[in-house]
Parts: C-alpha cells; structure tokens; sequence
C-alpha cells in the first residue's frame, strides 16, 4: 500500500504540482479541523452530481487548486494573513543580478540592524554528467537479448533491465533508456546529445555538490552485461562540484547555488565575478520594498487569472472565474487606477511603476494611501481560500438530484471530488 501511495504522490508532484512549496503549506490541528468544518457546511446543501471522467477535466480541477494555493501563498509571504504586517515585507537588492539574486528572509526587527553583505563568486556548484559514445542511428550491434546495468546514487543502487530486439537501432534502445531513467526520478536526468547525425546518451546528476556523484556499471548486475561499454555510460565528462565565494572576504562554500546567508538573506548564485569586484548585497528602502511587494501582489493575481484563461477553450465555466476575479478588481478600480494599477482586456491588471513609486513617494499616510489595496488583498485570499475548498465549482457537471431542506444529511467529500482523481489508474 504504501508503494502505492508513494507512486501516487509523485505522480501528483510531477503532472500537477511543479512549483515549490513554501512554509505556509505546513498548518497546525486547529487549521486542518476549520478546512474540513469549513467543507462539512458548504456540502451539506450541496446538490448531488455525476463524477467527471473526462482526464482534462480532472486536471483543470487539481490545477485549480494548485493556483489558488499559489496565489494564498504569495499573499501571506507579503503579510496577507495578518493585515498589519501587508505590504511591511523588506525587500533585498543585488548590485548584479547576473552574478546573484537576493530576497530577504528575516524578521522585520531584525531589519534594522543589517549592514550590505559583499559577495565575491568564483565558482558556481556544478552536478556531474556523463556523455556516452556518439552513434550512428543504425542497426544496434547488440544481440538480442535482456540486459541491465546499475546505478548507484546517494548510497543507493538502483537496476535497470530493458530488451533489445533484433531489428532496434541505436536511437530506438538510446530513447527508450532516457524514458527508463526520467520515470524512475531517482535523482539524474537522461537526455540525447546530437552531433554530426550520431546520438549520445547523457546523463546529470539533479543535485549539485562535489559529494553529489553516481556511478554507473554492469559487472555485477543480474541480466546481460555489456551495454554500459557500448554506450560509453561510465564516462564522467563533467565532475560534480561546490560553488567557491568569499563573504566579506571570507572564504566559503556551497554544495548548491541557491542557500540562506545567517537566516537573512535568500541567495542565489548565477553567475561569477572578475576578481577583486564583489557584488553588493542589502536592504531596499522603504518605499522600493512597498512598490515590489505590490508589484509582487499584482504578478500573484495576474498569474492566477492567466491560468483560468489558458482553460477557457476546454473548460466553460472557467469564464465563472474569471468573471469573479474581474469583479472583484472592479470593486476597488478607481483606487487602483490611482495608483497606477490598470485593468487590460484579458482581465489582468498592468502595473505603472513610474506613477506607482510616486503615489507611494508622497504618501504620508501609507495606511490611508494603500487601505484599498489592503481590501483587495483580503478579497483574494477569501477567493483563494474559496476556490482551494471547493474547485468543482468551476467544473461542468450533471446534477443529479437536490436534497431534501431541512432532512439532509453531510457528506463531507462531495467537494473534494478532486483528491480521488490523483489515484485514477492506480486503485
């Protein structure tokens, strides 16, 4: 069973749930036990209806939620959740964002104390790659026959077994060893490098850091031996590594090129610096903080109404949603419009950065200047929170029957149809 719901749960993490999760995808007792009052009410009334089948249909809904949940998330890192601490999030800048990126992570008292951190990088962490032998996409000089070759990564082996028939060519078994490899996620990708009309399979590590390393052989596997020698898999054409940078002239390292500098900074590398020329990091002003983290906000509700627009060719009642979005920017328009937040056709809203940093230069009243902005926010994380709860809403389906008023009864699942959809296939 649970070899099952693992496969289950990367399945949903791979198709429908790419982006990263963040702390306020952790709740307590209390949070989990209003979700689930919160959805005993709203079904208790709830008419019955026909499951969909339709596989778009259930991945438009589980996408559905996925989004909402993105857009809370982006609202509670601006301090959504407790309307005192909206718009009060310190921002970070980089002198070069070509060499590294920068967001402050810590508290707002501890703001006040933070002196710009010099950032010299001479070398970013790499992964490891393996580049096989280029071959020409001909018969393969394999015999018939079931082979297998192991791989082991993070004090793990892993075995692979595949057939080869007697027609394949070369691309035919290399392609479906890429497939073999990516499906099993266990840490390295495999992918094809062309040159001159001969493939050669590649694999890299998903993880940077000199420690980070895989092999790859065939001398003690339990099938046909032979095929990492004919694929050259065993060759190391790129050695794992960490990244190499000085902290105010101190030395450090890092086995990745993303990682937190004194629970303060978020940073992450991109590329190096001539030496003797470091890059800058610190704190924005006040007024550049508030300005990104509105822009911030916008990009959160944009993206959101993006995505329910990118289904409004498959799935109609998409345009309920985003018919609600709308209205509820409409509602605060005039005051949006005032700060240089514009309505377009599509429903997003476009952001006038020049007219935006100077409504919030000469406000002297930054609560009073932004109060609507902080009512628009709360407006979507109720939308938000509505659409997580129950995004069969927005689904096209078949009414069944209505209950009886007053002699119902609860059935707490009804709108969490969706949850059943990632074990489709599996159960």
């Amino acid at each position: 069973m649970n070899t099952i719901l693992n496969t289950v749960y990367n399945n949903y993490m791979t198709t429908y749930a790419p982006k990263p999760l963040t702390r306020y995808d952790t709740h307590k007792k209390s949070e989990l036990r209003s979700v689930y009052n919160s959805i005993v009410k709203y079904t208790k009334d709830a008419p019955w209806y026909l499951p969909t089948t339709s596989k778009e249909t259930q991945h438009y809904a589980v996408s559905l939620k996925e989004n909402a949940r993105e857009l809370r998330n982006t609202l509670a890192q601006l301090g959504g959740l407790e309307s005192k601490e909206l718009f009060s999030k310190k921002s970070a800048y980089s002198s070069d964002e070509n060499v590294a990126a920068a967001a402050y992570i810590g508290s707002e008292e501890a703001a006040k104390d933070i002196s710009d951190i010099e950032l010299e990088v001479h070398s970013l962490a790499t992964s490891q790659e393996n580049l096989g032998l280029f071959l020409p996409d001909s018969r393969v000089a394999l015999a018939p026959d079931t082979y297998s070759f192991d791989v082991g990564i993070n004090n793990m082996n892993y075995e692979f077994q595949f057939s080869v028939g007697e027609s394949e060519t070369n691309r035919d078994v290399q392609e479906r060893l890429v497939r073999l490899i990516n499906n099993s996620d266990i840490g390295i990708q495999a992918d094809l490098a062309e040159s001159e009309g001969r493939t050669s399979l590649r694999l890299t590590s998903n993880s940077t850091g000199k420690n980070q390393t895989f092999t790859v052989t065939d001398s003690h596997t339990s099938k046909t031996a032979g095929t990492v020698d004919y694929f050259g898999l065993d060759y190391t054409s790129r050695e794992s590594s960490d990244a190499s940078f000085l902290i105010n002239g101190e030395e450090r390292t890092a086995s990745a090129n993303r990682f937190t500098l004194g629970r303060l900074f978020d940073v992450e590398l991109k590329g190096t610096c001539e030496e003797g020329t470091p890059v800058r990091i610190g704190l924005k002003t006040d007024i550049e903080s508030l300005t990104d983290n509105i822009t911030h906000l916008i990009g959160g509700y944009n993206d959101f109404v993006k995505a329910a627009n990118s289904y409004l060719e498959t799935q109609s009642k998409s345009r309920q949603l985003i018919r609600e979005m709308r209205g509820i920017a409409y509602r605060y328009n005039t005051a949006l419009e005032s700060m240089g937040l514009n309505m377009t056709e599509d429903g997003t809203l476009k952001v006038d950065q020049e007219l935006l940093h100077e409504t919030a230069s000469q406000a002297q009243d930054i609560t009073g200047t932004f109060g609507y902005l902080k009512d628009f926010s709360n407006s979507l994380i109720r939308k938000s929170n509505q659409v997580s709860l129950n995004p069969m809403e927005y689904v096209e389906k078949t009414v069944v029957a209505y209950k009886n008023p007053g002699h119902n009864f609860t059935n707490p699942y009804g709108a969490s149809a969706y949850s059943g959809m990632m074990f489709n296939s599996y159960c």
